[in-house]
């Protein structure tokens, strides 16, 4: 086991081995017999307010461990305790900011009689001046939630001192198989149940491991609560199986990796992902549903799927690529009940009619995200391309279009259009068979748009020897450049940002070292 999966195990059990685990920044709850300054009610508590002196190494503890319960009034109402908050950045460093809160008694008694009216110094000293603005309630109250959420879920620009969601996958999965086999909590007292919140990753190998967890956790004081589930290359029976341990009350995303699912297991697994009425997310990535099948059963189980889709009452994100949709687009969006904000439809075959039934749907107002990589907008798609632009212009932040065959003719008659996308803050052209020409009137013309932060380029056709034309995306992807002439071409670029006030927008050819932005996080 490695340092991170070690030290996560190593929190996660400590929990449950007091019956009274407190942490430093509670919120003001006074039904939840929570703690709090008196100077900042629902604030994060600064170090030096703790009582006691903290350590050095701790003053950074209240950014990263935080009180309450997210501010969910109904949970506030029904669950009396704390709650840690253990943030990406800081996760393995955050065991410093799982420390006691122990008043003194007489300044606890002291101030539990200050708030019912009476005279705090009648029968009892004075608080010591260190646990000066601190209200206690009668009992001491546990840790109800950890929250482990938010954790980067590869290793592209990721602090190798943070954990991973790999690593806390399998630290959570550890520690609740050996909470239940061997039991952590001391003999003779209650077990105090802890809500664990966490993003769970799963492969053919984690499988079994992760399954035991959640089953370990079912009627467990440690209660595992699965916000995003990420499943890659799981087969469709194990799939369901993981489906049909989690908490229905939980599950914000489901992603869907690698598993080439077809039609046909799409039909099998729909059913179980749509008990999830919370869902926001569903990311169906290289599952290889062909919705122009023309035999009897794929029509039946793309209606099918169609039907489940229809459930659904709260998705926003919907993510269908390398799913082949020609033509069956608009079946496929009028069955969602609510508007999309982000729509995924890279490498999906779509014709002129799926793009102008998009612009025409309630969705096209909508969207922040939109993603139409891998398909062809160079010819008779070029112009409701241009028309999803239009409808989408007011709300959208982030636009891919790797591998569209867009050339400059293409470009330079898209621009008028696409600089109207005001709030535009992320661009994605890689894989465009560009010239330098084509690329400085984008750099010219989206000056207008104040809100963009990154281009993604390809490199230059003019950069290229002896490239054929009109290239392939396989050709661009792969042929050798001229590293003197790009050279160049990059220096010319950063001049031209430079001179329009503008070096804080980043032009790039990596697409590997940028993370995609998350839809939760736009």
């Amino acid at each position: 086991m490695d340092g991170a999966v070690a030290w996560s195990c190593s929190v996660v059990s400590s929990l449950l081995k007091s019956p009274s685990p407190q942490v430093a920044s509670c919120r003001a709850q006074h039904h939840a017999h929570a703690c709090v300054p008196e100077h900042a009610a629902g604030a994060p508590v600064p170090a030096s307010c703790l009582p006691g002196s903290a350590p050095a190494a701790s003053r950074a503890l209240p950014s990263a461990v935080q009180g309450g319960l997210h501010g969910q009034e109904d949970r506030r109402a029904a669950r009396a305790g704390a709650h840690v908050a253990l943030p990406t950045a800081q996760l393995p460093a955050a065991a410093s900011g799982v420390c006691p809160l122990q008043p003194s008694p007489a300044a606890g008694a002291a101030q539990h009689r200050e708030h019912a009216g009476r005279d705090p110094g009648a029968d009892s000293p004075a608080p010591h001046p260190r646990d000066r603005g601190w209200h206690t309630a009668p009992l001491q109250h546990a840790l109800r939630v950890l929250d482990m959420t938010g954790l980067l879920d590869d290793g592209v620009e990721q602090d190798p001192g943070t954990m991973s969601m790999w690593d806390c996958t399998a630290a959570v999965a550890r520690t609740c198989i050996a909470q239940q086999q061997g039991g952590t909590v001391e003999p003779g007292l209650d077990p105090i149940p802890v809500e664990v919140r966490v993003d769970l990753r799963v492969n053919r190998a984690s499988y079994a491991f992760l399954r035991e967890a959640l089953r370990s956790s079912v009627g467990s004081p440690l209660r595992l609560c699965c916000r995003d589930l990420r499943a890659e290359d799981l087969p469709m029976r194990n799939t369901v199986a993981l489906l049909q341990l989690l908490d229905a009350g939980c599950l914000r995303r489901v992603d869907l990796r690698f598993n080439n699912l077809g039609l046909r297991g799409l039909s099998v697994i729909i059913p179980h992902v749509a008990r999830f009425q919370h869902l926001a997310s569903l990311r169906l990535h290289y599952v290889h549903g062909d919705s122009r099948q023309p035999s009897v059963d794929g029509e039946d189980n793309f209606r099918y799927f169609l039907a489940q889709m229809g459930r659904f009452t709260c998705l926003r994100e919907l993510s269908m690529g390398s799913s082949l949709l020609s033509g069956r687009l608009d079946q496929l969006l009028s069955t969602l009940q609510s508007p999309l904000e982000s729509l995924e439809l890279a490498f999906c075959a779509l014709l002129p009619e799926d793009l102008r039934s998009l612009a025409r749907s309630p969705h096209a107002v909508h969207l922040k995200k939109l993603d139409l990589s891998g398909n062809d907008l160079s010819g008779s798609q070029l112009e409701p391309f241009q028309g999803l632009l239009q409808a989408a212009a007011a709300t959208l932040l982030h636009l891919e279009l790797t591998e569209c065959q867009l050339a400059d003719t293409q470009l330079l008659a898209t621009l008028p259009v696409l600089t109207r996308c005001a709030s535009l803050r992320y661009l994605g052209l890689y894989g465009n068979p560009l010239s330098m020409a084509g690329l400085k009137e984008l750099l010219r013309d989206s000056a207008a748009q104040a809100e963009l932060r990154t281009v993604v380029h390809p490199f230059p056709v003019d950069c290229y020897e002896g490239l054929p034309w009109p290239p392939p995306a396989s050709v661009l992807l792969e042929a050798s450049i001229n590293e003197e002439k790009f050279a160049r071409v990059e220096a010319e670029l950063h001049q031209l940002l430079l001179a329009s006030g503008r070096a804080h927008v980043l032009w790039t050819t990596d697409i590997y070292g940028r993370l995609a932005a998350d839809y939760f996080s736009l």
